[in-house]
């Protein structure tokens, strides 16, 4: 797997030259992000994403950094506007059409969740993982290919 800042740069055409002087910083700690000897701060990170109008290296810097975002955000995919935004369309009409909202509900009706209802409160969770993905994906996407 190669490193993601790099990718970053690449897909957008710099050199690790001309992208350490946008950023601001040396071309030495430009190479050190990028062979993964130190991880860039927050602000870097976000220079990066918008210099290289990379919206999902944001995410993706989260998902590599963080345990605690890993452990809570499910996994988002990259791809295009179009297709996030159908992805996104499609898990939310699939959870109405499965009344998963109601289902819901009739298990929060008691403020609990009985080992009975378990199962199916996994599942609605796991449906709204889908959803929470899909717009995750649609946020970090553009009006082109990702």
């Amino acid at each position: 797997c190669r490193n993601i800042y790099k990718n970053a740069r690449k897909a957008k055409g710099y050199t690790q030259e001309s992208a350490a002087e946008r950023l601001g910083i040396s071309v030495e700690s430009m190479r050190a992000y990028e062979t993964g000897l130190r991880i860039p701060n927050t602000d870097i990170v976000k220079l990066m994403a918008t210099i290289y109008d990379a919206p999902y290296l944001l995410m993706l810097h989260l998902e590599e950094t963080n345990d605690l975002y890993r452990a809570v955000i499910p996994a988002v995919p990259q791809c295009s506007f179009l297709q996030a935004s159908a992805m996104l369309a499609n898990r939310i009409f699939a959870f109405a059409d499965s009344h998963a909202d109601r289902r819901l509900m009739l298990i929060a009706e008691d403020n609990a969740v009985s080992p009975e209802e378990l199962p199916e409160y996994e599942e609605i969770q796991n449906d709204l993982d889908e959803i929470v993905q899909a717009a995750l994906a649609v946020k970090i996407a553009k009006g082109g290919e990702v």
